[in-house]
């Protein structure tokens, strides 16, 4: 059920999709790294302040009311893979997962303090020595330092950073701050400096449902058996009289998989698509003189009919890619109108249940509500309420109301209606809430008004 585990010590390798693949790593963290440091309007640009309810994306801020959004935007994400996917196999997995990025880092660290593949190899075959302990302590300290460093950016996006580090300073954090900081740098040094493929094969749901998304025209990493079969080294090759294959055997694509796994076996749910054997490959045929493209990124149908790339760019417009196209351009159109429309003040109305309609003086009906009112911009506004529905209906108090930036306020308010207006029972009413200082801002919202029965 579970086979036991080979150490893989992945090699080293340069290529353009070596260097693609670490355009990502250090684009992925610029991005993660830096976002907590960055300020906008006297504020962290990105924070999601739970204590407050309130989330910050730069000049953003949502509420949980609008949960809404990150459901559009898991929807736009799962369509996204989907397309991907569809077009291009496992490329998130090779190049942006943080599986995949902070393995990367990690084997970086791996290969500056313990040496090449086979320094790799040799020293964990070799007994304890002073050379072996300092060299295994400081790999594992710089990896622990990366973790830790990761886990208190993590946090940084919930505490402020500039707040954050102090407390660590002067250990003034809260529990669960350092909950966070130690469990979610535990994770990624497990993961990326222990796991690693086990990850890949085991624990990632991904490998195993990407086949339902492939189809023979999605592009993935292949192996040209065609052209490299028969295959045998070199020395050999010259004296086959023409009867040998391109590949010559080296093994270079198993050696700098990080999966470990044989690409000229075929398609395999463990190959992450990161195309290092691509690279690999190729710098083997230029030395041995022969085309590139042993290994490459194609099709089933491409390799086994030959097809020329045009055609493989053509297929990758099927039916399949058009329609994941549409909703993912469809839903993320939505979600992008749907902010710019936004109007930054939310307005709740809750009946009070304890007084329903009621006659006061002279006949006049009167119904009582609390507002709750949001202001989600980031500058303060004064607001005025009325009523409409009925004629003749009056709120108090009148009174203007001010709402600091990203302040929330609870407004209880009386509704009058003159004698002999509305009918007895519900009537349909609707407050609204009008921006003194900016005309564009305002807000209604639907309400009943009860009149009592003559």
């Amino acid at each position: 059920m579970y086979e036991s585990r080979e150490q893989i010590y992945p090699r080293e390798i340069k290529g353009r999709y070596a260097s693609l693949r670490w355009l990502c790593v250090f684009l992925t963290q610029l991005v993660f790294y830096g976002l907590p440091w960055i300020n906008w309007n006297g504020r962290q640009a990105v924070l999601f302040d739970l204590a407050a309810r309130k989330f910050y994306l730069f000049g953003l801020v949502l509420w949980p009311q609008d949960f809404i959004w990150l459901a559009a935007l898991l929807i736009i994400c799962a369509f996204g893979l989907f397309l991907f996917t569809a077009m291009a196999g496992r490329v998130w997995c090779g190049y942006a997962c943080p599986q995949t990025v902070y393995t990367e880092i990690f084997m970086w660290i791996e290969r500056r303090i313990e040496g090449p593949r086979s320094a790799r190899m040799r020293l964990d075959r070799q007994p304890w020595s002073v050379d072996k302990l300092w060299r295994k302590s400081a790999k594992h300290l710089a990896w622990g330092a990366v973790a830790l460093w990761t886990g208190i950016s993590f946090v940084g996006y919930f505490s402020p950073m500039r707040e954050l580090l102090p407390e660590l300073a002067t250990f003034a954090f809260g529990p669960w701050e350092i909950f966070w900081i130690l469990f979610y740098g535990f994770a990624t040094y497990g993961n990326a400096g222990w796991m690693r493929e086990q990850v890949c094969k085991y624990m990632c749901p991904y490998a195993r449902f990407q086949s339902a998304m492939f189809d023979r025209d999605s592009l993935i990493i292949t192996y040209d058996a065609g052209r490299g079969e028969p295959r045998m080294p070199q020395a050999k090759a010259a004296k086959a009289e023409g009867r040998a294959g391109d590949c010559i055997d080296c093994t270079m694509c198993v050696q700098v998989c990080p999966t470990g796994i044989d690409i000229r076996q075929g398609l395999q749910y463990m190959c992450i698509g990161c195309a290092a054997c691509v690279d690999a490959c190729d710098s083997v045929m230029d030395k041995i003189k022969r085309p590139r493209g042993l290994i490459r990124y194609s099709t089933e149908n491409a390799v086994e009919q030959g097809l020329p790339a045009a055609e493989i760019r053509r297929r990758l417009l099927r039916p399949r890619i058009l329609i994941y196209t549409a909703i993912l351009g469809a839903v993320a159109a939505l979600f992008a109108g749907s902010l710019w429309v936004r109007t930054p003040v939310k307005l709740d109305v809750i009946r009070d249940r304890g007084s329903m309609g009621r006659e006061v003086e002279d006949g006049i009906i009167e119904n009582v509500y609390r507002l709750q009112i949001i202001n989600a911009s980031e500058r303060g506004h004064r607001y005025r309420i009325s009523a409409t529905g009925i004629e003749g209906l009056t709120v108090a108090p009148a009174d203007v109301i001010s709402l600091e930036a990203t302040q929330t306020l609870s407004v209880p308010v009386r509704v009058r209606a003159p004698h002999g207006a509305g009918e007895s029972g519900s009537n349909k009413i609707r407050f609204e809430l009008q921006a003194e200082d900016d005309p564009a801002l305002h807000v209604s919202e639907k309400a009943v008004f009860l009149v009592p029965r003559r």
